[in-house]
């Protein structure tokens, strides 16, 4: 067989297009022994697919019967847009057209979609790029396109095709969309409800007609797919109150003549309300029918309720899990009484056979590494299928705070009853952010301030931050990275330099400063896992602090604080005896022989314990942080401690209640005074909103008769929080509301730090310093691509005289 192109002249013996061909007996064709086989039209086809493709071989006889199948079989290659066979003497000869191949799709005007699920449906529909295009294809892509609107409620869409030839038989497409508004849902109707007013069903549905809020939500928008689950949630609603045989009975959705505005009524059948009789089991528990008996969730006496059900269903497969039975089969099975309006539930279970899991699969990860995410897997390929073991490794990789959605699924493996294939699916959300700022202010002026964090830097689990304020009175630089995963058995390092120089707020914008205080620093610790949920931290580091006298003219004795002046007099004096209160003659002898800087080297010890089942928007579970520090060496003696406990607790599928404290602690050895610049301060985000931050506790009083917070050497706070949706924001966890009461405040047992301290008001500042501050308010928290954001509005419960409020508190990067 040869390809060739050449023309020829000869009788036309057969003319045969499209599928329906029959001949003629006029045009019947003798049949004859084929001498060869030529194929003209051809252009990007290699002829090898029509040789293989047609049953007209040389040698053979031909007769018509073979050049009506050739010609359905080279039409159904979907490569040709018109096909001939013709003959000459003893040769057949093959003439196509072939279609236009596609060089090029492109969209224009897309902006409800994006255009790479676009591209997907038309390459469902078949246009993308190498493949065939024709009329049909044409059409079926716009169909699809229109589909994909009309999913989203652009009832109105037009697409318009624009298709341009080019060389060698290739087209560009084009589709231009004009999108046009989405419809709206106008009403939503139910009828036949008897039990529930329809403002009640409405309310379990995501859909509605609008609200403030339905530009972020976009709940008033019309989705096929979103009304079938507003539906379900609507029967949940009915099936958990003891509606056991409500049924949608139809869903009529109309569009109004100008495509904007939507009507859905809802056809429901409520029937009786039943009461569950009595709760049995049947079937293999292992002899362990106790042991189940106590998971059942569903009440005699009580209406029936199918999460209930259902949640005993999950509970029992669980257990069976727990024991090697992956493909547990718990059926709940319901014995209806209409005329007492009773039903009575008997769980059947059938355990099969124990599995093993034969491999693990992760997807959805597109940045980080299969590694970080399998480290954390307490389940092992090629062991006994453990239902408590794969929450834990759910757990643990939620924990990481990579990702936004974290599910574990079970697949048998085909062919065998006691294998399962476990896969990882995670949606992973930005970690890294980019932080810029600039403020101006009467004393500051312009200040910077940057920052840039990634907390799983190219995808390897490790974090790495820098931050850097240029404010002209309080300046700071620091550098940190934690590679949770050091050593191949998860021990994790975490150092951390930094740089910070403040002056006191007494001297800011006189020109000059009273005194200033550097601090300049580095850790490392490390990490030992010694449970699945227990971490023991170490480490150790070292730290400068030297306080500057300024070049302000005020008399020496007004430069430091007396609390300040104290701690120099007890730490950086060798030799000297001191009055109480010191003097000037005390303050200048201190200025002019003690030293004013002093280093410490700290060492660190901490443990932690984690139940979250996310470290982002956890909804159940306990998280518990105790760390203490010594530094026995250098300038610095003193030790410290802090302890910090959360408990989050599910009140149902929407609401958590969560609680939090922290405590601190610290005191200084051998002789020496706590160091006033490790002080603990409250108030605002993290401890106490609605107060301004870190101004409550011991203050002290400025040359000129303002007041400042100097911060304690004990802390505490409490807080409560009641965790909600958005409204109008349906269960998305990335955006809730809260409500809260804060309590808290800061002390210290530092020599002199209770000396009485008036104000210019004449008011004593420290008169109420160690009574507990309470506050209350509500927040929103979202979290956004650069971060935790929490926005508070805290209004004080009980405050005193001299206290500092600010009612509308903003963060990025709190947690509580």
């Amino acid at each position: 067989m040869k390809r060739t192109s050449l023309p020829f002249r000869h009788t036309a013996v057969a003319a045969v297009v499209g599928l329906g061909f029959l001949a003629n007996a006029a045009w019947a064709v003798t049949p004859f022994v084929v001498k060869d086989v030529k194929v003209e039209g051809l252009q990007r086809v290699d002829a090898g697919t029509v040789f293989a493709s047609i049953p007209v071989k040389v040698g053979e006889t031909y007769d018509d019967d073979k050049g009506s199948a050739a010609i359905r079989a080279l039409y159904s290659l979907g490569l040709f847009s018109d096909v001939k066979v013709e003959t000459r003497g003893s040769d057949v000869i093959v003439v196509v057209q072939e279609r236009p191949t596609i060089n090029e799709v492109t969209l224009t005007s897309i902006d409800a979609f994006d255009k790479k699920l676009i591209m997907a449906g038309l390459a469902g529909a078949g246009v993308a790029a190498g493949r065939p295009f024709d009329k049909a294809a044409e059409d079926l892509a716009v169909q699809e396109l229109k589909r994909q609107y009309e999913g989203k409620g652009y009832y109105g869409t037009e697409v318009v095709t624009t298709v341009t030839p080019i060389d060698r038989n290739r087209v560009n497409v084009n589709f231009t969309v004009h999108e046009g508004a989405s419809a709206r849902i106008r009403s939503i109707r139910f009828v036949g409800n008897q039990a529930f007013s329809e403002s009640t069903l409405r309310g379990q549905m995501e859909q509605d007609t609008g609200g403030w809020m339905s530009w972020y939500t976009k709940s008033n928008r019309y989705s096929q797919q979103r009304l079938n689950s507003d539906l379900e949630a609507v029967r949940s609603y009915y099936l958990n109150r003891g509606y056991l045989e409500f049924k949608v009975d139809s869903t009529q959705v109309a569009l109004s003549p100008d495509k904007r505005d939507i009507d859905i009524t809802v056809n429901v059948t409520e029937g009786p309300k039943y009461v569950v009789s009595g709760v049995s089991l049947a079937g293999n528990f292992l002899d362990k029918e106790d042991e189940f008996s106590s998971l059942v969730k569903v009440k005699p006496g009580e209406a029936y309720k199918a999460d209930d059900v259902a949640a005993t269903v999950k509970a029992m497969t669980d257990r069976f899990g727990n024991y090697g039975f992956a493909f547990a089969k718990v059926t709940p099975q319901p014995s209806i009484d209409r005329e007492k309006q009773q039903v009575a539930l008997v769980f059947t279970a059938s355990p099969d056979q124990r599995a093993y899991v034969r491999r693990i699969n992760v997807a959805g990860n597109t940045k980080t590494r299969d590694e970080v995410i399998r480290r954390e897997l307490r389940q092992f390929e090629s062991s006994w299928y453990d239902a408590d073991k794969i929450k834990l490794s759910r757990d643990r990789v939620d924990r990481l705070g990579y990702f936004n959605e974290v599910t574990v699924d079970t697949t048998p493996v085909p062919g065998t009853s006691d294998q399962a294939d476990l896969t990882v699916g995670v949606k992973e959300r930005p970690t890294g952010s980019l932080q810029i700022g600039a403020g101006y202010s009467s004393t500051d002026k312009v200040s910077l301030s940057a920052g840039v964090s990634q907390d799983n830097i190219f995808g390897s689990g490790q974090s790495l931050s820098a931050e850097v304020n240029t404010s002209k009175y309080n300046r700071s630089a620091s550098i940190s990275s934690v590679d949770p995963y050091f050593t191949s058995d998860g021990v994790s390092r975490t150092f951390n330099v930094f740089y910070n120089r403040s002056e006191p707020y007494a001297s800011q914008g006189s020109g000059s400063y009273d005194y200033r205080i550097q601090q300049l620093g580095g850790n490392i610790s490390f990490g030992i896992p010694f449970t699945e949920r227990d971490t023991v931290y170490f480490g150790g580091g070292f730290e400068q602090y030297k306080i500057q006298p300024g070049s302000s003219a005020l008399p020496l004795e007004n430069k430091l604080t007396n609390e300040q002046w104290q701690f120099l007099a007890a730490n950086a004096c060798s030799s000297g005896s001191f009055s109480n209160p010191l003097t000037a003659d005390d303050k200048q002898y201190i200025a002019d022989n003690c030293k004013t800087s002093a280093y410490g080297i700290p060492l660190t010890v901490g443990w932690s314990r984690d139940s979250r089942d996310s470290s982002l928007a956890p909804t159940t579970g306990i998280y518990q942080r105790l760390t203490g520090a010594v530094s026995p060496a250098g300038d610095l003696k003193y030790a410290l401690a802090n302890y910090r406990f959360q408990y989050y607790y599910p009140l149902n599928k929407q609401y958590t209640l969560a609680f939090n404290t922290d405590l601190g602690y610290g005191k200084g050895l051998g002789n020496k005074d706590f160091p006033f610049f490790k002080n603990y301060y409250s108030g605002g985000l993290g401890s106490v909103r609605g107060f301004d931050q870190g101004t409550l506790g011991p203050k002290s009083v400025a040359y000129d008769g303002s007041t400042y917070s100097v911060g304690g050497n004990k802390m505490f706070n409490v807080n409560l929080e009641l965790i909600t949706p958005f409204p109008g924001a349906g269960n998305d966890k990335t955006l809730r509301m809260f409500g809260f009461v804060d309590a808290g405040n800061v002390y210290s047992d530092r020599p002199g730090a209770y000396n009485p301290a008036v104000n210019k008001e004449g008011v004593n500042v420290n008169e109420h310093a160690k009574k507990v501050r309470v506050s209350a308010g509500a927040g929103i928290r979202w979290l956004s691509p650069m971060g935790p954001l929490s926005l508070a509005f805290g209004f004080p419960i009980k405050k005193y005289e001299g206290d500092k409020l600010q009612k509308v508190q903003f963060q990025i990067g709190t947690t509580f």
